[in-house]
C-alpha cells in the first residue's frame, strides 16, 4: 500500500466491495465487531499512539466513502481532510458491575448503531473497568476488506513481547513500505517493534481448515465466477430456507454473547474420538445446540434442515496484506433435525467435503460482484436473496496460536462478530487463539432475545461430544 498518497485522488471501489456497502442497513449492518480483553488497564496514551502508527499507514483507514454520479453505484474511497484521530479511538467506562454480562450489552448496543458514512468507516473503544482489566472493541466496515485481511491489519497493532518499546509517532508524508512489508524487513523490526507479527499472521491462513482454495484453482475458477448469469441462475434456484422462530423480520436492535474458552486440544481429542476436523466438531455442536433452543422453544425439528451462509475464502498468498474482500458465500445445510452426534456429524462432513470440491464459492463470489455493478433497487433484491435462501450466518477465522501483547498487555481474549447480511438474524463465529476456541453469537434482539442460551447449549452439546463413547461413571 502507498504511504505516499496523493490526497487528491480518488480510488473506485470495486463491485464487490460496493456490494458489502450497500448491505449495510439499519436492521442489519456490514460491520464486523471484534474484542479483545487485557487483564489490567491499558496506558490509553500508548494504545492510541498505537493504532496511529500501525493502522494509518493503511490508506483505507484514513479514507471515508464518497457515492458518485459519475459510475452509478460505484462509490469512491478519498481522504477525510478533517481526519481526526481522537474521534476514531475513543476511551468509555463500563457500567457497573463491569462484569461479562455489561460487555456483552454494550457491545450488542454498538452492533446497533451505524458509523459515520462523513468519516472513515472504523472506531475503536477503549473500555475501562472491564473485570479488574479492561477491553478493547473493534468496530470496521465490511467493504473495507474480509475478515482475512482485516486480521493481518489487526496484528500488526500487536507485538510478541509485553517489553516491546512505543511506537514511532506516525508521519503521514514519510516514505515507507507498508506495515506489513517492513515487518519482513530486519533493519526495520526495531521501527515497528512488532518482530515476526507477519509469522503468526501467515499462520492464520495454513490454520484455517477449508478457509482456503488452492490459488493454483483460482485463475480456472475465477472464470466461472465471471460468468454473471450461471452465478445468479444457481442463486435462484436454490429454494427459501425453512420457516423457523429464526425466520422472522429484523429490527435495529442486536445481542451479543460469546462463550467461555474452549482447548483446541479438547476440540481436536473429540475429532479424533468421532472422526472429523476441528472445524466439523464445532459446526457439528453449533448444529446441535440450534436443535436444543428450537426444541427448549416447542418447535418441531423432525428432519429440520435450515441453511448456513458460510464464506470460503478465495485471497492467494500472496495478497493477504491487501484491502478489499475476496471471498465466496457457500449454502451448507445444517442437519438440526439428527439428533444422534455421529450420524449428524458425517452428513455435515459430507456436505461440506461436497462444497469444497465444488465451484460454488467462486459462483458466489460471482455473484457479489453482479450485486455491486446492478443498480441499487435491483442490488437490493439480490441482497434480499440472502435472507430467503438462509437462517444464519457461520464463519471461522483461524488466529495466532501463541499470546500476543497491545500496548504493553496480554491479550486474554480476541473475539469477533460476523455480519448477517439480508434479513438474517443469526451470525455465528468462532475464532481460535493462542490454543483455545471461543464462539461468538450475534442475533437481532426481536428474534432472538436471549443468544447466551444457545451459547450455553454449545457449551452442553461440546460436552455432550466430549463424553460420547465413553462408559458411564460407576
Amino acid at each position: 500500500m502507498n504511504l505516499n498518497s496523493n490526497h487528491s485522488s480518488r480510488e473506485t471501489f470495486s463491485s464487490v466491495d460496493t456490494a458489502w456497502l450497500h448491505m449495510d442497513t439499519p436492521t442489519n449492518l456490514a460491520v464486523i465487531t471484534g474484542v479483545m480483553s487485557f487483564p489490567e488497564p491499558l496506558d490509553f496514551d500508548r494504545l492510541r499512539m498505537t493504532i496511529e502508527a500501525r493502522l494509518l499507514p493503511f490508506n483505507r483507514f484514513r479514507q471515508r466513502v464518497q457515492e458518485g454520479s459519475l459510475l452509478p453505484g460505484r462509490p469512491r474511497w478519498e481522504y477525510d481532510p478533517d481526519f481526526d484521530i481522537d474521534y476514531h479511538v475513543q476511551r468509555i467506562e463500563l457500567p457497573e458491575p463491569g462484569d461479562h454480562a455489561a460487555l456483552q450489552d454494550l457491545v450488542g448496543d454498538m452492533m446497533s448503531t451505524p458509523l459515520d458514512r462523513s468519516r472513515p468507516l472504523w472506531q475503536f473503544f477503549y473500555v475501562e473497568n472491564y473485570a479488574g482489566g479492561s477491553a478493547l472493541v473493534a468496530r470496521l466496515h465490511h467493504c473495507i476488506a474480509d475478515g482475512i485481511a482485516l486480521m493481518q491489519v489487526l496484528l500488526t497493532m500487536t507485538d510478541e513481547m509485553p517489553e516491546a518499546p512505543w511506537p514511532e509517532p506516525y508521519i503521514e508524508s514519510r516514505e515507507s513500505l507498508s506495515p506489513l512489508a517492513r515487518m519482513l524487513l530486519p533493519a526495520m523490526k526495531a521501527a515497528m517493534a512488532v518482530n515476526q507479527t507477519v509469522h503468526s499472521a501467515e499462520h492464520i491462513v495454513h490454520e484455517g481448515v477449508g478457509t482456503l482454495i488452492h490459488p493454483s484453482r483460482l485463475r480456472e475458477a475465477a472464470r466461472y465466477g465471471t460468468a454473471s448469469s450461471m452465478a445468479l441462475g444457481k442463486l435462484l434456484l436454490i429454494p427459501p430456507d425453512h420457516r423457523t422462530i429464526f425466520k422472522h423480520k429484523c429490527s435495529v436492535q442486536k445481542r451479543a454473547a460469546w462463550s467461555t474458552a474452549i482447548r483446541v486440544e479438547d476440540v481436536k481429542a473429540v475429532g479424533q474420538t468421532m472422526g472429523g476436523t476441528i472445524n466439523d466438531i464445532l459446526r457439528s455442536a453449533v448444529t446441535g445446540s440450534l436443535r436444543r433452543y428450537l426444541e427448549e422453544r416447542g418447535e418441531p425439528v423432525g428432519q429440520l434442515d435450515i441453511r448456513a451462509i458460510v464464506p470460503v475464502n478465495l485471497r492467494p498468498l500472496d495478497e493477504l496484506d491487501q484491502m478489499g474482500n475476496r471471498f465466496g458465500l457457500v449454502f451448507l445445510s445444517l442437519p438440526v433435525g439428527i439428533k444422534d452426534p455421529i450420524k449428524r456429524l458425517i452428513v455435515l462432513r459430507k456436505r461440506m467435503d461436497a462444497i469444497k470440491n465444488s465451484p460454488e464459492a467462486v459462483v458466489a463470489f460471482g455473484i457479489l460482484n453482479v450485486i455491486g455493478l446492478t443498480p441499487t433497487q435491483i442490488e437490493k433484491i439480490i441482497i434480499s436473496i440472502f435472507g430467503m435462501k438462509g437462517t444464519a450466518v457461520i464463519t471461522n477465522v483461524p488466529g495466532p496460536r501463541q499470546m500476543l501483547y497491545l500496548a504493553g498487555q496480554p491479550i486474554n481474549t480476541l473475539m469477533f462478530w460476523v455480519p448477517a447480511p439480508g434479513n438474517l438474524s443469526i451470525g455465528v463465529s468462532i475464532f481460535s487463539y493462542a490454543g483455545e476456541v471461543i464462539l461468538g453469537l450475534n442475533t437481532d434482539a426481536s428474534v432472538v432475545p436471549d443468544p447466551e442460551r444457545i451459547i450455553e447449549l454449545f457449551q452442553v452439546e461440546f460436552e455432550h461430544l466430549k463424553n460420547w463413547g465413553r462408559p458411564p461413571a460407576n
